[in-house]
């Protein structure tokens, strides 16, 4: 199947041609809007409609992407912008309408032609293959199983002019395991320019980087776009797609509701248009005195696990009742190692994890018996069966109880009713409780694991990446239901990549890098520029948060 899967990658790079009436540079490194107006239309969708039986994910859709643009597609969950992508790869075939890619149709569900016609993508969650090096993840798939090795240093001059002309650097011969997540960014950019892409679309791509590295990436789109290069930017960071963008689409329940030039735009009129009514952020309020009963004590973790590059070195920190604290990092310093310890997953051989003065056991039903709610950030593999049904996943954490279950029998009813009462608690979105969770879009997906992590009044939740990739108004939602858990007297650890997140949630915060934690300090003593720089590893950011405290 790889042999055949490579060489129909290398038929459809082998047809790849340039444009019969090449293009000059759109613009002079500028995100002008008018000025990619003088060439031609790179990209052009009419009237797209897609059903699913009787849900119409697509509804007559019609979009244009000039040549030299950055056009932010946004949406919520659900909103139709993944069968929009999928049908311009040719995924899923439309009921009605058509693509074409400058000028020239786009035949329907022939994935290998949109490859060919120079459409690439970067996806949110990476697709390289750690064990193999940055050039070898590049060329897979890109040169024929018979002249890899002949055509290596032609390869390697390419890729080697393509990174120095975008900035992109990244050695060609580094394994991607031992590459940061930023790193790992530029070498999906770099796959995709090295086969000719002329359309790139990014999903969520700042969503894992720090934010010098987010200026980084903009700073190298800037150049890719003044070279000709068009983006369709799919972001639910409203303050960059304003940052980046010429022009701002947003989809709702499949139809096209708004289409402008990002200049007439604001964050507030954006969220509307994505949810079609105001969305109130919730707030913390300051607690007038955090309580002094630890319910959450970590001393001295140490472990390496063989699954991964990144150790945990002498972690220590404390969370007390009605505390948020949170553990901001790029993803890849040992966040999920440290999670997975605090739920009873993974076992340490040094240090210890106390919950009321009692030891966790390397236990997951441990860690549900010593009432710990967790919420992984891999929702999809981990947080739920994707084969079983609602109900059933709404109380897997639960079977034990009584309420629940008898002499090892499942109380169906019982289940179904609890199910039903979360459904509709934590406004999860679908046709029935009996359908596979897998067909929930991840934000619904994400309230059912809420409202069943936060059902029974938790003494310590484990939200990791709570947020991860979901819109503005199921963003609000999880924050408030995380502050009311708070308000309970939870003992909260949030641990997230997205620092908006992490200064509007937490009491205090901590930062993780290459496995050490640093000293969990009160969220005012920290700017956003002492975070970036805790998060590369810098430790000048002490000295930068305490200034700002005095």
């Amino acid at each position: 199947m790889l042999a055949e899967y490579l060489l129909e990658r290398q038929f459809a790079l082998s047809h790849v041609h340039p444009h019969p009436n090449p293009l000059p540079p759109a613009g002079e490194g500028t995100f002008s809007a008018s000025a990619s107006k003088q060439f031609v239309t790179a990209l052009s969708l009419q009237n797209i409609t897609k059903r699913f039986g009787t849900l119409v994910a697509n509804d007559d859709i019609s979009l244009t992407l000039d040549r030299g643009e950055v056009l932010a597609l946004l949406g919520e969950n659900g909103a139709g912008k993944s069968t929009l992508m999928n049908l311009l790869f040719g995924h899923y075939v439309a009921d009605s309408g058509f693509i074409s890619v400058f000028g020239e149709p786009l035949p329907p569900g022939k994935p290998q032609v949109a490859l060919a016609r120079g459409i690439g993508m970067v996806h949110q969650h990476f697709t390289l293959a750690d064990n193999l090096s940055v050039l070898d993840n590049v060329t897979l798939g890109a040169q024929s199983l018979w002249s890899i090795r002949s055509g290596h240093s032609q390869a390697r001059r390419k890729l080697s002019e393509l990174s120095s002309r975008f900035g992109l650097a990244v050695s060609p011969d580094a394994m991607v395991r031992a590459l940061s997540v930023g790193e790992k960014q530029r070498v999906e950019i770099l796959k995709a320019l090295y086969r000719g892409a002329k359309i790139l679309i990014l999903d969520e791509p700042t969503s894992v980087l720090t934010p010098q590295e987010v200026e980084q990436l903009f700073s190298t789109l800037k150049q890719l776009v003044a070279d000709g290069l068009s983006v369709i930017f799919i972001s639910h960071k409203l303050d960059e797609v304003l940052a980046i963008s010429n022009r701002v689409a947003v989809l709702r329940q499949g139809r096209l509701v708004h289409e402008g030039a990002t200049a007439n735009a604001s964050k507030e009129s954006l969220a509307l248009a994505m949810v079609g009514r105001e969305i109130h952020k919730p707030r913390r309020t300051e607690a007038s005195a955090v309580s002094t009963a630890r319910i959450l004590e970590v001393n001295a973790l140490s472990i390496q696990h063989e699954s991964s590059r990144v150790s945990l070195k002498n972690v220590s920190f404390n969370v007390s009742a009605g505390e948020i604290v949170a553990i901001a990092g790029v993803s890849g310093n040992g966040q999920r190692l440290l999670a997975d310890v605090l739920c009873g997953m993974m076992r340490s051989p040094s240090g210890s994890v106390l919950v009321n003065g009692k030891a966790l056991a390397a236990s997951a039903g441990h860690a549900i018996r010593s009432n710990i709610a967790r919420i992984p950030e891999d929702r999809q593999h981990v947080g739920v069966v994707g084969d079983l049904s609602v109900w059933e996943n709404a109380v897997l954490p639960r079977l034990e109880q009584a309420r629940f279950s008898q002499l090892g029998w499942i109380k169906r009813d019982a289940a179904r009713e609890h199910a039903a009462l979360l459904v509709k608690q934590f406004d999860v979105r679908l046709s029935s409780i009996e359908q596979p969770i897998r067909r929930l879009s991840g934000g619904n997906m994400q309230k059912l694991i809420l409202g069943r992590e936060l059902d029974g009044a938790p003494a310590v939740v484990i939200a990791a990446q709570p947020t991860w990739g979901l819109d503005v108004g199921a963003v609000a939602f999880v924050h408030g239901e995380l502050l009311a858990a708070r308000a309970r007297g939870a003992a909260i650890v949030l641990i997230s990549e997205d620092l908006e997140e992490v200064f509007a949630l937490a009491d205090r915060i901590a930062v993780m890098c290459d496995g050490v934690l640093s000293a969990a300090r009160t969220t005012s003593d920290w700017t956003m520029q002492s975070m970036g720089l805790a998060m590369a590893g810098n430790a000048a950011s002490s000295a930068l948060g305490i200034q700002r405290a005095a």
